[in-house]
């Protein structure tokens, strides 16, 4: 277990090593601009913003942003751009991440596949060779022995998705 984690940090830190530093940025952008508190921050920012323009007048001071605020709207529109900017640039790491994961768990699962039908195989023979065990051929577990045709497999899939998607081109 110990190796398995052992290889699985590595996989992180050799990803991390290959990390440009625009890239490392927006990062750690994001995961800023993603907080709770990045959010309450802009939301009182708002709220004082509005307020001190609504009440400035009245108490002598400089009214910066008359209504409708259009400055305030400039800054809030410039910071959804560069959020959901930086949030996009994270996503798609974390993307090509997760393509990573899906094509490690399909090798995994398809020499698990083929452990197990070796394990099914070598049990048979060793069924069919004792001599106090009565030789009952199994055709499920002769089937099962075979190892799956990974071609067909994906094969069946195309098709069904094709049936799927049929309306959509």
């Amino acid at each position: 277990m110990h190796e398995n984690l052992g290889t699985i940090a590595e996989f992180y830190e050799r990803n991390e090593e290959h990390l440009h530093p625009a890239q490392a940025f927006f990062e750690r952008l994001s995961l800023i601009l993603g907080s709770p508190a990045y959010v309450g921050t802009n939301l009182l920012f708002v709220v004082a913003w509005i307020l001190w323009n609504v009440l400035a007048p009245g108490y002598g001071f400089k009214q910066i942003d008359e209504p409708p605020f259009p400055w305030l709207q400039g800054l809030v529109t410039l910071n959804a751009f560069i959020i959901s900017t930086t949030v996009l640039i994270r996503q798609n790491r974390m993307a090509k991440l997760a393509n990573q994961h899906t094509h490690l768990d399909l090798q995994v699962n398809l020499l698990a596949e083929e452990k197990s039908s070796k394990i099914i195989e070598m049990l048979e023979e060793l069924r069919r060779d004792l001599p106090n065990v009565r030789n009952k051929p199994d055709r499920e577990a002769e089937e099962l022995a075979q190892p799956t045709d990974t071609r067909a497999v994906l094969s069946v899939i195309e098709q069904e998705a094709e049936g799927l998607n049929c309306g959509k081109k």
